[in-house]
């Protein structure tokens, strides 16, 4: 697995981070208009949040409404059309039940010919079929998580589901689960310490790994790399796997169709050396901080043509990510030439995932690798406030540490302001390596706790 650039300029120490000078309160629930936190009781835990979805003025206002002239608005109200189609109303077609209705529990995944646990019968001709929640392919592997927004589409009209079988899916059979040997000895290494300790602080965590250099240098490589990641994550106290970084952004791919490949053959392995963890990817879309400026879009496709919006959409849910991180280096200076801002650019981005409602095909977090240095305590307390209370990120990654291009280390410094975001502790995380620890892992990832609910482990 490959060290990236991004790791050797940045790789994790132990934590030192965010000034604030206003408490958690005034950089995120006091500035919400429709926050409710200040009805919760003193010993409310600090990750209990409450947003009203309606003020009281609003209710108030919603009652008087309907309740005017004697209920007469309520009155001639009619039920919102739904989806449901009534099967017995004159003129409705609806489509009979397979062999006359399902057999077995009617809340059982299985279909109806299949023994829990088993493969069902799937019909010839290479037709695909479901196995407890996962389409397969004609092999009857498993492909991926099912949504109701259909398999994404390669650049050739292929879907993203076809596209497994062939090489991902040759690749996703190679790669066997760990034994129970494999799992006790990666317990042993330090990264396994390392997760052990973490969990310890009660810290949520994540291996943060690099699998595509692994995966161009052929099927033997690829197979040892996540039968090592995947070791290591069996152990229950792994949340999930974030298998590459810069996705896209730097040279390692240079078609998306091989970035298709690559993402779909990772999922599928690892699903299966490591099941039921969640699955993360680390990118940026150039494009979404342009805003309406066509001239900024316009490079920034030519520029980055691996990073379009509807490519990077292509690896979400059914493409095999759960988890997508969006970087915010490219928000700090890198659309100046356009008149757009470091606010406005952040401002345009969160507008663009909103919009495209990413957050339902995976879990969206924001990364910031620039907080370290001279960085004020109110820009520190934006960064790390603003992706959350705009809805553009469920979570905040915080770099612990930044080594730049000769050498030198600079860390994150303002711990004492940084747990005044106390209610925002459980949608913050760590991006820590505890390769090069600051005092030793045990003692930084206590550290770490006590600002941070989540952390992310590099391992090689």
């Amino acid at each position: 697995m490959r060290l990236t650039l991004r790791r050797a300029v940045a790789a994790g120490s132990m934590l030192a981070l965010i000034g604030a000078v206003a408490p958690a309160a005034a950089a995120y629930a006091q500035d919400d208009p429709r926050s409710c936190r200040d009805l919760l009781g003193a010993d409310a835990p600090a990750y209990v949040q409450c947003h009203w979805l309606a003020t009281p003025e609003e209710a108030l206002g919603v009652a008087l409404f309907w309740g005017a002239d004697d209920n007469a608005k309520l009155k001639e109200a009619t039920p919102y059309p739904g989806r449901f189609i009534d099967c017995s109303a004159p003129g409705s077609s609806c489509p009979a039940p397979p062999d006359g209705g399902a057999e077995g529990d009617e809340n059982s995944p299985f279909p109806g010919d299949a023994e829990e646990g088993g493969t069902p019968e799937c019909e010839t001709g290479g037709q695909e079929c479901a196995v407890g929640g996962y389409e397969a392919g004609g092999d009857g592997t498993a492909a991926g998580p099912e949504t109701g927004t259909g398999a994404p589409r390669t650049a050739t009209g292929q879907s993203a589901q076809t596209a497994r079988t062939g090489q991902s899916a040759q690749e996703g059979q190679a790669v066997t689960p760990p034994t129970a040997a494999e799992i006790a000895a990666a317990a042993q290494t330090p990264g396994g310490q390392a997760v052990a300790a973490a969990r310890a602080t009660g810290l949520r965590v994540w291996l943060d790994t690099e699998l595509a250099d692994d995966w161009k240098a052929g099927p033997a490589a690829f197979a040892a790399a996540v039968k090592r990641v995947g070791a290591l994550a069996a152990r229950p106290e792994v949340a999930g796997i974030r298998f590459s970084t810069q996705l896209g952004y730097d040279t390692t791919f240079t078609a998306h169709e091989e970035v298709t490949a690559f993402v779909a053959a990772a999922s599928a392995a690892l699903r299966r050396a490591a099941p039921g963890k969640q699955l993360g990817v680390h990118t940026v879309v150039p494009e979404f901080a342009c805003g309406a400026v066509e001239a900024c879009k316009t490079e920034t496709a030519k520029r980055y043509p691996l990073l379009a919006p509807e490519r990077i959409e292509s690896y979400l849910g059914t493409g095999g990510v759960d988890q997508l991180t969006l970087d915010g280096g490219l928000l700090r200076g890198g659309y100046t030439a356009w008149g757009i801002d470091a606010k406005t650019a952040r401002r345009n981005q969160s507008i663009q995932l909103r919009a495209r409602a990413w957050d339902v095909l995976a879990r969206v977090a924001a990364e910031e690798t620039g907080l370290v240095g001279d960085v004020s305590a109110q820009e520190v307390a934006d960064r790390v406030a603003t992706p959350l209370r705009d809805g553009a990120a469920q979570q905040v990654n915080v770099w612990t540490r930044l080594q730049d291009a000769r050498g030198g280390v600079e860390r994150l410094t303002a711990w004492d302001a940084l747990k005044r975001l106390a209610p925002l502790q459980r949608r913050m995380a760590a991006v820590y390596d505890p390769a090069t620890p600051e005092t030793d892992p045990a003692a930084d990832l206590k550290k770490i706790a006590e600002v941070f609910g989540q952390v992310y482990l590099t391992t090689a």
